[in-house]
């Protein structure tokens, strides 16, 4: 008997531009002890997934060569608490660009009640670095000033709605009158327009910040630490505008200041499973009772990747981008 096959979106030549993403057959998955495989049915398109296929990120070991960190689907052999037909969504190391996935069981979550796939889909990679970085790292507390950089990202719409569930403030910092006025509508409490504001300036207006989530790298920081409260901490988790930092070292050690950051694909599956008990636990009721959604603006089919990657790269979107898998 043939070996069940399944279609799965590959990179051509192994790196490259979004064109390098085409779909090829490839064997279904077989899940070892302790995983579940999961019928896809839609997957998250993330940054991480463009560096990959960039060559620059390569995958940690023992995870599929193919790209996508955050899938939704139906169980079909389960493992741990999980039974064939469960409506699941899953954190992954790769291969969520395909029809079939497999998950650590322990790295797999229910569906939030009223959740499509998409919806579902985009919570996992999203929600996870959210909760690690701004609540973890970042020690995030109730009536705290967060300022987002990239807010209108798929990791900075989460972290908007996540911190105001907790009870902090939030200052969003996004290019453009458009995408400000939608932070806004989203629940930030100050929306900056980068392209008519000095972010630094608008903060300390309202009293500084206590936590910075930081996508963009260098040319943020300056203004950043200037507008840093004492015993402040900054997070990162890219650096898309310049990864080497000149740190003034004395203010830092006069405002007593964090400089933290963190990726979340490389850490154990012991650390991942904790992770996901923790947002479980704190978020997923979040999720229910409405405080924190999905926010999609745009879904692709599995086929169309390509053009996922060309549109997220664009720069224009507000959320996640998704990929549908019929």
């Amino acid at each position: 008997m043939s070996e069940p096959t399944m279609t799965a979106i590959a990179i051509r030549g192994g790196s490259g531009d979004a064109d390098a993403l085409h779909p090829v057959q490839r064997p279904r998955p077989v899940p070892k002890d302790g995983e579940v495989l999961i019928r896809v049915r839609a997957a998250g398109v993330n940054r991480p997934d463009i560096v990959q296929r960039n060559g620059r990120y390569p995958p940690p070991p023992g995870a599929p060569d193919t790209l996508g960190l955050e899938i939704a689907g139906e169980v079909v052999q389960g493992a741990g608490r999980w039974r064939a037909g469960d409506r699941v969504c899953a954190l992954l190391g790769g291969g969520g660009y395909a029809e079939y996935a497999v998950a650590d069981a322990r790295h797999v979550l229910p569906i939030p009640e009223g959740l499509d796939w998409v919806h579902a889909a985009a919570l996992p990679e999203t929600v996870f670095t959210v909760y690690a970085n701004v609540f973890e790292h970042g020690a995030l507390q109730p009536g705290e000033w967060l300022l987002v950089h990239g807010a209108t990202s798929g990791i900075g719409v989460a972290a908007i709605q996540m911190a105001k569930a907790a009870g902090a403030h939030v200052l969003a910092s996004s290019r453009g009158a458009d995408k400000a006025a939608r932070t806004r509508a989203l629940g930030a409490d100050v929306s900056i327009d980068t392209t008519s504001q000095a972010f630094g300036d608008v903060a300390r207006a309202h009293g500084g910040i206590d936590v910075a989530l930081d996508m963009v790298g260098a040319p943020t920081f300056e203004a950043t630490l200037d507008a840093l409260n004492p015993k402040g901490r900054i997070v990162y988790i890219a650096s898309l505008g310049g990864p080497t930092l000149q740190v003034p070292v004395m203010k830092l050690m006069q405002k007593q200041a964090v400089l933290t950051g963190s990726t979340l694909r490389p850490r154990s599956a012991d650390e991942k499973a904790r992770l996901a008990v923790a947002v479980e636990r704190v978020v997923w009721p979040w999720i229910a009772d409405g405080r924190v959604n999905a926010v999609i603006d745009r879904t692709f089919p599995l086929t169309e990747a390509a053009a996922a990657h060309a549109y997220l790269e664009g720069g224009e979107h507000f959320g996640k981008v998704m990929l549908e898998v019929p």
